[in-house]
């Protein structure tokens, strides 16, 4: 297995289960890939100040509609880590609150009391939010045009106000799938409000894990099957006749199957004869920010900050340390780590007055430049299956062919996907990926 993040862990912990030996090779020193934290000194202010904490590198969050992630962590027995919200609220600039949870009706009309009550669009921009939330059901896997446009193109076809663009759909899709309305898939845009939104009346319910995310990859959890191997890059892969020989990682490593858990950009470089379209495949950034207050600033949990640069705010710790998202943060990535700083406090002093008054004791910034891949129209009939040209060579990663854009439910889902392809290779076919809650 080459690589310890969610994909390779999902992948061996499904062949650990079949019977099979795993072994993974993974370049850091700890689980996790991009969804995982960063030693770093303690919390000022906090006791044992000294002592280094873990910080998320960027706040990730999953829905319930996201059902082999959940089953991912079943599986590690970490399900009580993960807590779930039933609101979401969304602040303007002034800190006008609105806020949207299920109501009394089924689904798909279960936000209806609470979407009637939002205060940052009128009522003509909530007809035509109306409108076209009602013709997604019968377009998402009917329409077979929606990987061609983008998700602008749709709204525009939907005839949504420009308010309701910025102020509704934006917030939603950008964080959810990483990029631009108009650099979006439709297909990823619109499979986001059905799963996530619509589906099922709870399938909307927010769940952030209650620890830093690398306390939920328990290496023990995945078995004696599985042994991991730390601070192993794979340098190398060799060919055969018959498919993949060997992999290089400091030692030549042989093994029956091989399964490749690593971003897009390592496979290509380490694989370059694999039939991939290598050329479509670009990156979209994430920045996260986080900031620590002498003082609680917010008792909110998280909210949406409409109409400015910072998309999400997250409450990690009693309203002193706040954790700010910019997804598809290229406008950042260029940006001095002390201009992000300043524009954040500025923005969010527009938003949680409370900033104004409070001292900062410390900020950090992480920007991921390799993020996920950019979902941009006409990628998804190019993204590779699990299986390969190589019959004991298999791709596993949230880049691969999910049918999801890349998400931590993605990476699952791949993993899921690649632990099948190598139990039908070697002839003990098992089923691992639980389907769409619709």
């Amino acid at each position: 297995m080459l690589g310890g993040g969610l994909a390779g862990l999902a992948t061996a912990s499904c062949l650990a289960e079949a019977g099979f030996e795993v072994d993974i090779y993974e370049a850091k020193a700890f689980l996790g890939g991009r969804a995982t934290s960063w030693p770093m000194a303690g919390v000022p202010g906090e006791q044992d100040s000294d002592e280094a904490e873990l910080v998320d590198n960027c706040q990730h969050v999953l829905l319930r509609c996201c059902v082999n992630l959940i089953d991912f962590y079943r599986r590690l027995g970490v399900s009580d880590k993960i807590v779930y919200h039933k609101q979401f609220s969304f602040i303007e600039p002034g800190g006008r609150i609105s806020s949207m949870r299920r109501g009394i009706f089924p689904a798909p009309a279960h936000f209806a009391e609470s979407f009637l009550g939002l205060k940052f669009v009128n009522f003509r921009e909530k007809l035509a939010i109306g409108r076209a939330m009602n013709s997604i059901p019968s377009e998402w896997r009917k329409r077979k045009d929606l990987d061609r446009i983008t998700m602008l193109d749709w709204l525009r076809e939907e005839r949504q106000p420009e308010a309701a663009i910025q102020r509704f759909w934006y917030p939603v899709l950008v964080s959810a799938v990483n990029e631009e309305l108009d650099q979006m898939a439709a297909s990823h845009g619109l499979q986001v409000f059905w799963l996530g939104m619509l589906a099922r009346s709870d399938s909307y319910e927010m769940g952030l894990p209650a620890v830093p995310l690398r306390e939920l990859y328990d290496a023990g959890a995945l078995g004696d099957r599985v042994r991991i191997h730390y601070r192993t890059p794979v340098t190398a892969i060799q060919i055969g006749d018959g498919g993949i020989v060997s992999v290089e990682c400091g030692e030549r490593v042989h093994a029956d199957y091989f399964v490749s858990c690593l971003p897009f950009e390592r496979v290509e470089k380490l694989l370059p004869a694999l039939p991939v379209e290598w050329g479509a495949f670009a990156h979209s950034p994430i920045t996260g920010i986080h900031l620590w207050f002498d003082r609680p600033v917010t008792n909110l949990p998280h909210a949406a900050l409409l109409d400015r640069t910072i998309q999400w705010m997250f409450n990690k710790r009693g309203g002193r340390y706040i954790q700010l998202v910019v997804s598809a943060s290229r406008t950042l990535s260029e940006m001095p780590r002390q201009a992000v700083i300043d524009l954040a406090l500025r923005e969010l002093a527009e938003f949680l007055p409370a900033t104004q008054l409070a001292k900062l004791e410390r900020a950090h910034v992480v920007k991921e430049i390799r993020a996920t891949f950019s979902a941009k129209p006409g990628l998804e009939a190019l993204r590779p299956v699990s299986t390969t040209s190589f019959p004991n060579f298999f791709l596993a990663g949230d880049w691969t062919r999910t049918g999801w854009p890349a998400t931590m439910e993605g990476a699952v889902r791949s993993g899921y996907l690649a632990a099948e392809a190598v139990a039908r290779a070697a002839r003990v076919p098992r089923s691992f990926l639980i389907p769409d809650i619709a």
